[in-house]
């Protein structure tokens, strides 16, 4: 088994409320071990067209001063996560089930939101001493065997992200509608997507399990994302860019790609 590398809590976060250069200090130490657990997707491409996109939504943020980094994880799971600072990851396996630009901009306006809202401060400040890196890669990719693999899943599944509670689910929603409208994307394609997995947790239930351990969605969820976009003008709503040659581009060279590896047996 690949040994899990444990990263223990700075010590910030038993103190007093983090401050953004502690926040970013904090994704740092995150993402680089996170990179040494996880199979990051290394073509320049597919880098360039995921940071592109995450770049035109997070910069137009007030949280647009951080630097923003966003990773193609090479997993069939289904599933996307941020850690504080400006970090987000998204699943090759979720690529692979949007249809359009928008329905991937909406994940990732949703992640954004996550970070803007400072959700993800609140998790790992929950999660003293918990080796964080190695619960991400356990509950978000399969990368896991064993039982001290195990109790990081358990970890991961009930207490890391229990999970984003709805009212942050909410919040991070209405963050994402926001995020993408600002960059002149459609937030429909938020609705599509989450339509997407509910039919396929009914298809498939094993490709999308990650998800649903991580992001607790139901359809009143869709319902008040939908209401959201109800809001906008409709002629502004259909000004929205809702898909693009270079998505499709971008997501045929990843699947151009040797295919990921296989989920190890838990």
């Amino acid at each position: 088994m690949k040994r899990l590398i444990m990263l223990a809590a700075p010590v910030l976060l038993a103190g007093c409320a983090v401050s953004q250069q502690q926040e970013v200090q904090m994704g740092q130490e995150y993402s680089q071990q996170i990179a040494q657990q996880l199979p990051l997707i290394q073509d320049p491409e597919v880098v360039r067209y995921i940071n592109v996109l995450g770049d035109s939504i997070a910069h137009l943020t007030k949280r647009g001063d951080l630097d923003w980094h966003f990773y193609v994880v090479d997993s069939r799971d289904v599933n996307a996560f941020a850690v504080p600072g400006g970090f987000v990851y998204v699943n090759r396996g979720l690529i692979e089930k949007a249809n359009r630009m928008d329905e991937l901009a909406g994940v990732l306006g949703h992640e954004i939101g996550h970070v803007v809202k400072r959700h993800t401060v609140k998790q790992m400040q929950q999660q003293q001493g918990v080796g964080i890196a190695a619960t991400l890669a356990c509950a978000l990719t399969s990368v896991c065997e064993g039982g001290a693999a195990n109790a990081a899943i358990n970890v991961g599944g009930t207490a890391l992200f229990a999970k984003f509670s709805r009212g942050d689910e909410a919040q991070a929603d209405e963050e994402g509608v926001k995020n993408v409208v600002e960059a002149g994307i459609s937030p429909e394609g938020m609705v599509s997507m989450f339509q997407t997995l509910i039919a396929e947790r009914q298809a498939h239930p094993s490709e999308v399990e990650s998800w649903f351990a991580t992001h607790p969605l139901e359809e009143d969820r869709i319902a008040d994302v939908q209401r959201l976009i109800n809001q906008i003008p409709p002629k502004e709503l259909a000004s929205l860019t809702k898909d693009s040659k270079n998505f499709h581009a971008f997501k045929a060279r990843l699947q151009s790609l040797p295919p990921s590896p296989a989920p190890r047996s838990q």
